[in-house]
């Protein structure tokens, strides 16, 4: 339970600070505890990243996976069915959680930028959703094997700006409308041509 507090007190405290403004004694005081508290659950404010981390992956229902590190079956699927509705319907999936996954995803881009070693990590996490993206191009077997990669990259850093980008509250009908444009553009980068 006390893990638990730590982790969404700072996931808190990193939203609304930012993480290179909030120390372990900001943490632990927040989640009224102590320094030697936290140090009991995480060896660092780095560890504690870490462990958002697997939370996101849990969120975003990423599993292990021998090949490159997490998978999220759902999106290997989706690209290797390659239809615009396959991927709208993704997209649609994770376009419903970003409220829930902008602190975590914020969070950490922040951190990665004052953290040499949490950069890393969070570059392997978007390696591995690349890798998703070329996993479905692959099963399918579209596209030249050398531009899988370029087209993984693309399509998540379309998703990923936008994911954190997104404003909170705005209406329905405008979400939707960028879910289409995303399902277009993906659709264009990840399907053959018809």
């Amino acid at each position: 339970m006390t893990r638990r507090l730590l982790l969404s007190t700072a996931l808190e405290l990193f939203r609304t600070q930012g993480y290179a403004a909030t120390t372990v004694d900001d943490i632990a005081a927040a989640a009224g505890t102590t320094r030697v508290t936290f140090y009991a659950y995480f060896p660092s404010r780095s560890d504690l990243m870490r462990a958002l981390i697997d939370e996101l992956n849990e969120i975003l229902d990423r599993i292990n996976s021998p090949a490159h590190g997490s998978t999220a079956k759902t999106l290997v699927a989706a690209v290797a069915e390659g239809t615009r509705e396959s991927l709208r319907g993704w997209l649609t999936g994770v376009a419903a959680q970003w409220d829930t996954i902008r602190p975590y995803t914020n969070a950490a881009n922040e951190a990665a930028t004052v953290d040499p070693e949490l950069r890393g990590l969070v570059d392997q996490w978007i390696d591995e959703v690349v890798a998703d993206i070329e996993d479905g191009l692959e099963q399918a077997g579209r596209f030249d094997p050398a531009t899988r990669h370029a087209r993984g990259v693309l399509a998540f850093a379309q998703l990923d700006f936008v994911a954190r980008h997104w404003a909170e509250g705005r209406p329905a009908d405008e979400l939707d409308r960028m879910i289409d444009v995303l399902a277009d553009s993906w659709s264009h980068l990840v399907s053959e041509p018809g």
